[in-house]
């Protein structure tokens, strides 16, 4: 089939690269403008079109898929399928449209649970043991529309966001292939998502980071992991501002918000505790838990906040 592929972040690639690497031609890729990144601000190409270059795919990065332009551009390539794989646009009716079997969207999650942006970090900062992938036929709503195949995987209990977001990409690569089987011959069977059972993912920001011990440990422990790799946990260990990176669960108690061990550091929380094992002091180079306590004086009963 042809296939029009819209896709922006490394989230895509795995699906861009496995299209392309079939017997289905990829006539062209959308992706977002490349924007200014760092702190030299310097002006950075999305990973999708890195990929779509490597491939010598055409790539259009039109600011907004509403424009007349676009439209034509995507309508002159005649698609069968558009493939939409963390776009960064919500997509009109008229794009919709286009393509002859319509635009298949791979999203992070088991749908209907954890409609919008941020589906893989919720599922970890809620401490769920499975989640998956989706593929759907798009509609006019956020998430809303047919689900064509899902693939189920568990969550490790120390996995971090970031981790899980690469396996989920690897899937989305494999469930797109499958889908787009059906799709061309036939079999394809959509379902109707059941909205009685639908949840809607809250945006990820800065506001989060900060650590509350007064929660139970398995919640810190939770919004560690789910914050990795960005925006990161944070807390003020020693009078210092630290990002924690990684935790483990403690069987340790004591008092909520205080060192319960130096080595390995082990801090109380509402409930039981956790275990601190990757950190990064304000102005600092990230370092194992062990070797900031080695340069720090740390005592067992010290307060963190």
């Amino acid at each position: 089939m042809n296939i029009v592929f819209m896709g922006t972040p490394d989230f895509a690639v795995p699906a861009l690269k496995a299209i392309a690497n079939s017997n289905h031609t990829v006539s062209g890729v959308f992706t977002q403008p490349d924007k200014p990144r760092g702190r030299k601000m310097i002006m950075t190409p999305p990973d999708v079109k890195v990929c779509a270059e490597e491939f010598n795919i055409p790539v259009f990065q039109p600011k907004s898929m509403k424009s007349q332009e676009a439209l034509q551009i995507l309508t002159d390539l005649k698609p069968d399928v558009v493939v939409v794989a963390a776009y960064g646009q919500i997509l009109p009716q008229a794009v919709l449209d286009v393509p002859r079997f319509g635009c298949i969207n791979i999203h992070g999650s088991l749908l209907p649970k954890y409609r919008g942006a941020s589906p893989i970090q919720e599922a970890v900062l809620n401490g769920d043991k499975i989640t998956g992938v989706t593929t759907m036929l798009m509609n006019a709503g956020l998430d809303t529309g047919d689900i064509l195949l899902s693939v189920k995987t568990e969550i490790g209990e120390n996995e971090t966001s970031g981790e899980l977001f690469d396996r989920l990409a690897q899937l989305g690569g494999e469930l797109i292939l499958k889908t787009l089987d059906v799709v061309e011959n036939g079999t394809a069977e959509p379902k109707k998502q059941d909205d009685s059972f639908a949840t809607h993912t809250s945006k990820i920001d800065k506001s989060l980071c900060p650590i509350d011990f007064s929660k139970p440990s398995f919640e810190v422990h939770n919004k560690i992991r789910g914050l990795n790799p960005w925006p990161i946990a944070t807390a003020k260990l020693c009078g210092k501002n630290v990002k924690i990176f990684s935790s483990k669960l403690s069987e340790l108690s004591g008092a909520i918000g205080t060192v319960l061990s130096v080595k390995p550091l082990v801090i109380g929380c509402g409930e039981k505790s956790v275990e601190i094992l990757e950190l990064q002091p304000e102005g600092k180079k990230r370092m194992s838990a062990s070797a900031f306590a080695a340069g720090h004086k740390i005592s067992i009963g010290d307060t963190v906040q």
